[in-house]
């Protein structure tokens, strides 16, 4: 019997078909650059899209991107397969890895995939796991230890990610907390702290593509706190997830299963237990403190090396003209170098199981990287088609009309723009320019209107499959990276919801307090309407 073309597949071939009658390519007269018909359309946003529905639906997150650069690759060449490949190639994949930016967040990936093989191997992640077990005494407080250390770790989203999966997964896993329901906590601390800490590589992002006029970036981006209903919400909505004990969608089924069976993984494990690392039993706590420890000082000295703090700028300068994909690595590198000497010096490891740890650490970031590359790849795709261009049009004929509920409208597209794209630096990028523009007078509801651009390139980049920040939290929770995606989805919708009423309240009312207690208040009402409509069996009823 012949096998049915699965439905999905059939949509996608045939919206491919239906674009190819509009992927007619043009040459700009004159000096004969290309450019597609497409460039600046709807279609612009079709492959990252195609991408993230693939991965929701079949699970597998590979074949999802490679299908929407290919897409990306054929909607930009007009469906000529030779110019396809050529554009794949050269100005997706090879600008993706050969890019100074990319290169820095590859670098630090791997340096601290081999900062935690040294601290497993020494014996200190293990060591540190026995402390967290007697000092520790339930799942609640486990929950709540990873939360505080994700909020104190607010330099940057990365090191976050990488670090408290580091740190706590021995406590987690003591306690039978799901891998899922850490990368949510690490995944909706990262990016959310960084975007409410004035000093961290997001906030000099932000001051950086602020234009100086009645406030300067950091004044703005400080201004802008109060406003920032998602992330805010979503440490709200953490608390109360977990002091509740509820859960629903598929993060209940993951904690049902880690609890009962003591399955952490729910069947998606990413490592076989015949891969499990063997540790030095002399091993201490110290050892695992003193490099993280390491780790949070030299790559705080190295961010505002790079911006300048040696060169006569104060701290705060320094931090808003870093550059965190150089300055990070630079950290790493020399907290790795310490911690080689230290481990050596306690003789809780031989050179050769140090220089085992270089491998060791390198692959066990290579699903992170891969994953990293093709979605870098992909955005490079959705950015040769003008994606940009299509949303400053979309978002400028929003505006008419709209003033006071501009805020609500401004939400709703970063969340979309950051979740096709998977990159929240480059959502705000586009949209702030656009926000302080529709707004000349400044006043309070500009900040509004930054403050939701802001919120939802955080809600958007939280929700994406092919986001940078998802893909490291699935990495430095070890849990299968669609399964993260999965159990965290119907939470941040959630949230991101609320956020939404929020902000269009906010926009006529334009008071913070108000409309965050409001807030608060729509999170623990869903929460509570959630728990009571659960049956009694589950993780929520499980003692804690």
């Amino acid at each position: 019997m012949r096998r049915r073309i699965p439905k999905v597949l059939t949509a996608v071939l045939i919206a491919a078909a239906a674009a190819s009658l509009f992927s007619l390519t043009a040459f700009a007269e004159g000096e004969g650059a290309y450019q597609s018909a497409l460039y600046g359309t709807f279609w612009s946003l079709i492959p990252p899209v195609v991408a993230i529905v693939l991965a929701l639906i079949t699970k597998e997150v590979y074949s999802s991107l490679f299908i929407g650069i290919l897409t990306g690759g054929l909607f930009y060449a007009g469906f000529a397969p030779v110019r396809a490949l050529d554009t794949i190639v050269k100005d997706g994949l090879i600008a993706g890895v050969s890019n100074s930016g990319n290169a820095g967040i590859f670098l630090f990936l791997v340096l601290l995939g081999i900062l935690v093989a040294l601290i497993n191997k020494a014996g200190g992640s293990a060591a540190f796991g026995r402390w967290a077990q007697r000092n520790i005494k339930s799942r609640v407080g486990a929950i709540l230890a990873t939360f505080v250390l994700g909020v104190l770790i607010f330099i940057d989203d990365y090191f976050n990610c990488l670090t408290v999966g580091s740190v706590m997964r021995p406590v987690t896993d003591g306690h039978k907390v799901s891998r899922a329901k850490l990368a949510y906590i690490i995944d909706a601390t990262a990016a959310p702290v960084c975007m409410i800490a004035p000093i961290s590589s997001w906030a000099a992002a932000v001051s950086g593509i602020v234009d100086e006029g009645m406030y300067s970036g950091v004044e703005l981006f400080i201004r802008a706190i109060p406003y920032n209903f998602y992330s805010l919400l979503t440490f709200a909505f953490i608390l109360a997830l977990v002091l509740m004990k509820v859960d629903y969608g598929p993060m209940r089924r993951h904690e049902l299963n880690a609890q009962l069976s003591g399955d952490l993984f729910s069947g998606d494990r990413i490592q076989k237990d015949g891969e499990e690392q063997a540790y030095s039993p002399k091993g201490r706590v110290w050892d695992l403190l003193l490099p993280i420890a390491a780790l949070i000082v030299f790559c705080v000295i190295g961010m505002i090396y790079v911006g300048g703090f040696w060169d006569g700028s104060d701290f705060i300068t320094a931090f808003a003209n870093t550059d965190a994909t150089v300055g990070l690595p630079w950290g790493a590198l020399i907290a790795l170098l310490l911690t080689f000497l230290y481990l050596l010096a306690r003789r809780v490891i031989t050179f050769k199981d140090a220089m085992g740890c270089i491998v060791k650490g390198f692959t066990a970031m290579v699903p992170a990287l891969l994953i990293l590359t093709f979605a870098i790849t992909l955005k490079n795709m959705t950015g040769l088609l003008g994606a940009d261009a299509f949303v400053a049009g979309m978002m400028e004929g929003a505006a008419l009309g709209l003033q006071n509920f501009l805020p609500a409208v401004i939400f709703l597209v970063a969340c979309f723009l950051a979740f096709s794209t998977g990159t929240s630096w480059g959502t705000f990028g586009i949209l702030i320019p656009i926000v302080t523009a529709v707004f000349p007078d400044g006043g309070e509801l500009m900040i509004i209107g930054v403050s939701a651009c802001l919120a939802g390139a955080v809600c958007g980049d939280h929700c994406s499959p092919i986001s940078d920040t998802t893909i490291m939290s699935s990495a430095g929770a070890q849990c299968g990276h669609m399964s993260h995606v999965s159990t965290q989805l119907p939470y941040a919708l959630t949230v991101a919801g609320i956020s939404f009423a929020c902000f269009a309240l906010a926009g006529f009312l334009q008071n913070w307090a108000i409309c965050l207690l409001v807030g608060v208040a729509l999170v623990a009402a869903v929460l509570l309407v959630v728990k009571m409509a659960q049956p009694k069996e589950g993780p929520s009823s499980q003692k804690a």
